[in-house]
């Protein structure tokens, strides 16, 4: 069995969740429950990113302190993770006792390396991004300075600890040039070793402007820079400052998934405080895109922002899951628009899946009693489509080990497509009439390829696969990707079927 890490960001508690907390969560789900179905050892974390001058002020506006304020809000980030259907292992708070220990015990590694130092920093500041930016990355607007995020930033001068990481630039290079997997998408790749290899500057990594933060050690003046704590949560869960404890030994170092607007944060910063600190940098970085809603930008003051709730309660949670994994590359933007999602799960869910269970299983109620007989042989028909399943089979995991969700998705599909046209070919319901071993034998391989097909579709949408296998019979401890192969076994009984995917009303 092999031990398998990934986490998403730990999100910001300063608002509510919106889709994109969703989105990576999900993500985080969909490639955590296909490395069970490997039957790998598997540990998922998430959790909440509590400290910095942003949520000192968002509290204040909202009239309670600090450790009031995140106590609410991370409840609302918790809460939505169970909502989702996704499994954890572990939710993180950075205001736990634990992070704050692993914390400190970071910055004192760091420092006994000789990697930290005091100064004065001087330079442009964006309190909602928490990030320092060079000017060359500015643009002017209204005699303001803006952040390639859209932030404002501003003049800031004080006292501050600098990490060292202009000394790990060719570390760094020689790491990504041996390592080519370890950021995805390949474009985020470039991105990442072009900005290592311009000119890397000593980071910043604590304030004394605002108390809301993890005090730095030994001197409480300072607070730690929100990235340096924020990002130590990652080892925090695993057991760290312990690197002897089990779950360290076992699950580091992981797979981080992340938005592209973070990337930096852990593709330089965070690969340099590990090595810095004698410990291995992650196993791959994989940055996703953002998405739009009905062609526009997502934001506050457009009053656009989308409620997962409200999107859930509306079209349902698989098929919200598999929308937003279906319909886009994993790595690029997308647009989330109402349009789309009705037809991608009209076409795909109602239209394909779901039609292909429902006109097997309702015919094997009606015609069989709800059973299947024994096969002498399959023909060449039946054979190929076997064959065209393990075929498939192959090219999901090569695509889901590569975080490719989208294509892995596209594969199972071809797969049920294939079917569907094998069945209307074979026509089961004429064979009635003239030969019921071969119609035993159509409705048997069509049983099978559903079974696979849920399967592989278990880890995007868990409720609605566990609904067919409930109508396959299949007991839940043979979901996994060791039973693919194995067939049914024969004479085979179902359970009476339903419709699991109803089709959306498109208003015109």
């Amino acid at each position: 069995m092999n031990a398998f890490y990934i986490t998403t960001p730990i999100y910001y508690v300063n608002d509510k969740p919106h889709i994109g907390h969703a989105y990576t969560t999900i993500a985080c789900d969909i490639i955590s429950r296909y490395n069970k179905l490997l039957g790998n050892d598997v540990y998922f974390l998430t959790g909440t990113d509590e400290h910095g001058q942003k949520v000192e002020k968002a509290a204040n506006a909202a009239a309670l302190k600090p450790q009031e304020f995140v106590d609410k809000m991370s409840k609302n980030f918790q809460d939505l993770v169970s909502f989702l259907n996704c499994e954890i292992s572990d939710f993180i708070r950075t205001t736990d006792d634990r992070h704050i220990k692993a914390s400190q015990s970071l910055w004192k590694k760091l420092l006994d390396n000789n990697q930290i130092y005091l100064s004065n920093y001087e330079g442009w500041y964006s309190v909602r991004d928490e990030a320092f930016y060079a000017e060359n990355e500015l643009t002017k607007k209204n005699d303001k300075f803006i952040a390639p995020s859209g932030a404002e930033v501003e003049w800031i001068k004080e006292e501050s600890y600098f990490f060292k990481l202009s000394e790990w630039r060719d570390k760094l290079i020689d790491f990504y040039e041996k390592n080519p997997n370890a950021i995805k998408p390949q474009s985020r790749f470039n991105e990442v070793l072009s900005f290592i290899k311009g000119d890397l500057k000593d980071l910043s990594i604590s304030r004394t402007t605002f108390k809301w933060g993890v005090p730095v050690p030994n001197n409480d003046k300072h607070v730690m820079y929100v990235w340096i704590d924020a990002l130590c949560n990652y080892i925090t869960s695993i057991g760290y400052p312990d690197t002897n404890n089990e779950n360290f030994k076992k699950y580091w170092p992981g797979l981080h998934v992340v938005g592209k607007d973070i990337l930096r944060f852990h593709s330089v910063y965070w690969p340099a405080f590990l090595m810095a600190a004698d410990l291995e940098p992650p196993t791959r970085v994989f940055a996703h895109g953002w998405w739009t809603n009905e062609g526009e930008k997502i934001s506050k003051s457009l009053g656009n922002i989308i409620d997962p709730y409200e999107v859930v309660s509306n079209y349902g949670l698989d098929q919200i899951r598999f929308f937003l994994f279906r319909e886009v590359p994993f790595g690029n933007d997308g647009d989330f628009s109402k349009g789309s999602i009705a037809q991608r799960i009209n076409a795909d869910l109602s239209n394909n899946f779901g039609n292909l269970v429902q006109r097997i299983c309702s015919f094997i109620n009606k015609n069989c009693n709800s059973t299947v007989s024994n096969i002498v042989n399959y023909n060449d028909e039946d054979n190929k489509l076997i064959a065209f399943s393990i075929n498939k089979l192959d090219k999901y995991k090569q695509y889901m080990n590569e975080q490719s969700i989208d294509k892995s998705l596209k594969e199972v599909f071809e797969l049920l497509t294939e079917t569907n046209v094998y069945v209307d070919k074979q026509a089961p319901w004429i064979l009635k009439k003239t030969s019921l071993e071969r119609m035993n034998a159509v409705l048997f391989v069509s049983l099978e390829i559903i079974r696979r097909s849920s399967i592989l579709l278990f880890p995007v949408m868990p409720g609605s696969c566990e609904k067919v296998f409930s109508i396959l019979n299949v007991d839940k401890k043979d979901i996994t990707l060791n039973n693919y192969q194995t067939t049914l076994s024969e004479p085979y009984r179902i359970n009476e079927s339903f419709p699991v995917f109803p089709r959306i009303d498109i208003d015109d």
